[in-house]
């Protein structure tokens, strides 16, 4: 056996002892990246090399491995990446003044290396150090919107619950509201989604450098039946949304830049399609056209807008040919 296979070995036996229903084919398929046969011969390796795994069907007639004794916890990995992880996402948190989310993932890292043994704990420190030095966008820079770390605490506790919050919004002397929080949409300029229940059943976006004075309170509420912030997310270009402006866009990249701009992703359900002179047509349904506005900018006069026409109008006269560099 490889080391590399023997890694992934390891690595799957930990999860099936970790994982209280164990681990199936397809969640194997997903999790080390390997073809449906591959994973197969995989369990058949761990139940070759280990001696107490279990193979179960549960109830969705899917089988999953699982190993019923803890010992393998012992089995001390590197956790060079793992900390990485914990440590971009902590710095990133805070950043974002998810000062709750910075806490608890610095004490994951702590805890994982408090599980070190002294020299490779500095050993595993220092190349953690090394790597984040040189990765810029730990920094996230550019202009941003500072979220007050109160309020998005007690948002973060509202959605927990799901609870009701009251707040402030606009200013600190405005009449209080009562809102029932579904979702954050996190950006450079963020929204609660949100139900007012004096304004109906709609669902409004609060931005969170305007709310004031949250505070959780103990009602309960039940979310919009079938609500999913993915697929809220997704009537948007960027964050903002308006009903109004929802439809089919289409842009139109000219052939010179048409290969860069495959490279991006728009939207997350975009469709491509390319023309015959070599010109790059995007199409997706979204709102928000202000937000579309600026990113078409920075494409200069290589970029037409096809539709729709309001977008189109707004960008009219925009497009400099002058550009240096692209996005």
């Amino acid at each position: 056996m490889s080391f590399s296979k023997a890694q992934d070995l390891v690595r799957l036996a930990r999860l099936a002892a970790t994982r209280r229903s164990g681990v199936s084919l397809d969640e194997i398929c997903e999790e080390f990246g390997v073809s449906h046969r591959t994973a197969q011969r995989m369990t058949e390796a761990l139940e070759t090399v280990f001696a107490n795994v279990e193979a179960e069907d549960g109830e969705d007639r899917r089988r999953r491995w699982r190993i019923a004794d803890r010992m393998l916890d012992r089995l001390q990995l590197r956790q060079e990446t793992a900390l990485e992880a914990l440590e971009i996402a902590s710095r990133t948190a805070r950043l974002d003044g998810r000062l709750r989310h910075a806490t608890a993932l610095e004490d994951m890292r702590d805890g994982l290396l408090a599980r070190l043994v002294p020299k490779d704990a500095l050993r595993t420190e220092a190349d953690v150090e090394a790597v984040l030095m040189a990765m810029g966008s730990v920094t996230r820079p550019g202009p941003r919107v500072n979220l007050p770390p109160l309020v998005l605490d007690a948002v973060i506790e509202a959605l927990r619950g799901p609870f009701r919050l009251r707040l402030h919004y606009g200013s600190h002397d405005a009449p209080e509201r009562v809102i029932e929080p579904h979702g954050l949409l996190l950006g450079h300029r963020s929204y609660l989604v949100a139900r007012q229940p004096a304004r109906g059943e709609k669902l409004f976006n609060f931005r969170m450098d305007r709310i004031y004075g949250a505070h959780t309170t103990d009602e309960t509420f039940c979310f919009e039946p079938g609500f999913s912030i993915e697929e809220y997310a997704a009537q948007s270009f960027g964050v903002f949304q308006n009903q109004d402006q929802y439809c089919e866009v289409i842009w139109r990249f000219s052939p010179e830049v048409a290969s860069r701009a495959s490279e991006f992703c728009f939207h997350p359900r975009q469709n491509l399609e390319w023309e015959e002179d070599g010109g790059l047509i995007v199409r997706f349904q979204a709102s928000g056209w202000l937000e579309m506005a600026w990113h078409l900018y920075q494409w200069g006069d290589k970029v037409q807008v096809v539709a729709p026409e309001g977008l189109r109008l707004l960008i009219e006269g925009y497009g400099r040919a002058d550009f240096e560099a692209l996005p």
